[in-house]
């Protein structure tokens, strides 16, 4: 009896306590949980139910910007480590190349040594930015903006051209005359093709063919290299000019002859630029063979979306032919795009500007008109031509690298800006242009490389607007390499904050006014006041100043 006494003692003695420590977790409880707990007795609450929901919401929210920073931050940690991992590499490879007991000024004297630029880009398979920003429905839908603003331009001409005519008017007499004579563009494409096919590569199999076993060395390179930069100049560079003025080819057929004919000299100049180093580094290694390219990877290269030369590219595995489709209609979008921007904003600006007394307020009323069109053309320019053109040329060709740019629109610098919004042309460039320069030179000489290379950039530019327009108004190359240096040294990289961004982002679109504004007053100048017998220097000078001192 004792015993059973004992076990009654220790089980209520443990139901008491177990009671009680129910009760101080009941009181530790919020509130709002002990409602809950009272009223799903016999039914749940429901407006509590909602409430702690929102609750929960609200917290999430609270909780996600720390979230989001602290992942950041575990990322920028890490890709920092990645760097400093293969600088570490990089110096540790460097330092097994020079023992231990060479001097102090040994290795001074080896570091100070130029090599030659071997190492270039490097392709790896990955997509375009914008590609991965269009899955996310908040970019999206800016996306779907663009398409409604479109189809605001249109329902207006129509019902416009309606108003005035009577009639629905769906003809494109501009898209018309602007890619007008397109067979004469086309033969004098496929003449700049094959040339560019046949006389660079046959050039250079000859070349390091016979550059082992010959005796004058340096003779037959000069030799060769002459006869490459005169197909350069005179095949390359004054055919395709002297077609496009003599044929007197529309604003847009010159346009596709002169950039086609840029696109061949930069992708001719990098395969040899890129294989003729090769050739001397296996006749210095004494070795059998000579590394000479496939015609087919030569080819292959001219389609290619890059202006830097590999033997190979990394590949897709599989061609997405409706993602060829999509992008290919999404070029077109964008001409029509175009088509309606000049049609609704810039004719009717434009049309009697020539007709109207010059003055100050004019043209700034003028250039801040332009703003509008002029940044759509700079949108459209990009998403065209960098984002659907060459990705279809890309999924076509299997070639994997889809960063044929970078968020430029991110830039805070202008030096971030120009090595971000044309990635193909900048690599060309730093590559070619300004790597070669230093190599040349020595990298003492920075700032002259930089010069170079906007110089190179500017009148390009400058000389495709003047082939293309028909006249030469070197707004484009003053915008260059006056403000775009300005703003190069000024916003460098060294400024992080969105201040800086804002600031890039007014400076770009008052660009665009000036440009969109001064070339079209232009354009419109030389219509309206013409020259019955122009000399040279009447090509030069600026007919929209003496037509409006006319008027």
């Amino acid at each position: 009896m004792a015993g059973e006494d004992c076990v009654r003692k220790r089980q209520s003695g443990s139901t008491t306590t177990c009671k009680t420590a129910e009760n101080e977790e009941t009181q530790r409880r919020p509130e709002s949980e002990r409602s809950f707990q009272n009223s799903s007795n016999g039914r749940v609450d429901v407006d509590h139910v909602i409430t702690r929901k929102m609750q929960l919401i609200a917290e999430a929210e609270q909780l996600k910007p720390a979230f989001m920073k602290e992942v950041d931050s575990h990322f920028t940690e890490f890709v920092n480590s990645l760097v400093a991992k293969s600088a570490l590499l990089d110096s540790s490879s460097s330092a097994s190349l020079f023992p231990a007991s060479c001097s102090e000024k040994e290795l001074h004297k080896a570091k100070t040594l130029r090599a030659p630029p071997e190492h270039g880009k490097i392709f790896t398979a990955r997509r375009s930015l914008l590609d991965e920003l269009f899955e996310v429905s908040h970019i999206r839908t800016i996306y779907h903006m663009f398409i409604a603003l479109l189809i605001v331009f249109i329902l207006s001409t129509l019902l416009v051209d309606f108003i005035d005519e009577g009639r629905l008017v769906l003809g494109f007499d501009l898209l018309v005359f602007v890619f007008g004579k397109f067979p004469v563009v086309f033969c004098t494409w496929l003449c700049m093709f094959c040339a560019t096919v046949i006389i660079p590569y046959n050039l250079f199999v000859w070349w390091a063919q016979g550059y082992c076993s010959s005796s004058h060395r340096v003779i037959r390179s000069l030799s060769y290299g002459i006869l490459f930069m005169l197909f350069q100049i005179a095949g390359l560079g004054f055919g395709p000019t002297y077609v496009a003025l003599s044929y007197a080819l529309p604003p847009a057929s010159r346009f596709i002859v002169i950039l086609e004919q840029v696109r061949l000299v930069m992708k001719a100049h990098s395969f040899v630029r890129e294989n003729v180093p090769r050739v001397l580094s296996s006749v210095k290694d004494k070795s059998s063979t000579v590394p000479i390219p496939r015609i087919s990877q030569y080819m292959y290269f001219l389609f290619a979306p890059t202006l830097i030369y590999r033997d190979n590219y990394p590949r897709n595995p599989v061609i997405r032919w409706g993602y060829v489709a999509t992008k290919f209609a999404q070029v077109l979008g964008s001409l029509f795009y175009a088509y309606y921007i000049f049609v609704r904003l810039c004719i009717p600006l434009f049309h009697n500007s020539s007709q109207e007394t010059f003055n100050l307020r004019g043209l700034v009323l003028c250039i801040f008109n332009s703003i509008l069109p002029g940044v759509l053309i700079l949108f459209l320019v990009f998403f065209a031509f960098l984002h659907c053109w060459l990705n279809a040329f890309a999924e076509m060709l299997r070639f994997a690298d889809r960063m044929f740019y970078k968020d430029w629109w991110n830039s805070t610098s202008y030096a971030n800006y120009y090595r971000t919004w044309n990635v193909v042309v900048h690599d060309w460039l730093y590559y070619y242009a300004y790597r070669d320069f230093l190599w040349f030179f020595g990298k003492k000489f920075r700032a002259a490389a930089m010069l170079s290379v906007f110089t190179v950039s500017a009148a390009v530019h400058e000389y495709v607007l003047s082939i293309c327009f028909g006249f030469f108004y070197p707004v484009l190359f003053f915008l260059f390499m006056c403000f775009g240096m300005v703003f190069n040294f000024i916003l460098n990289d060294r400024r992080k904050g969105p201040i800086w961004n804002v600031i890039m982002w007014t400076s770009l679109f008052l660009g665009q006014g000036v440009i969109i504004c001064l070339y079209s007053q232009e354009w419109y100048a030389r219509q309206y006041c013409p020259m019955e017998n122009p000399t040279f220097l009447d090509y030069l000078k600026p007919r929209s100043w003496s037509c409006h001192m006319k008027m």
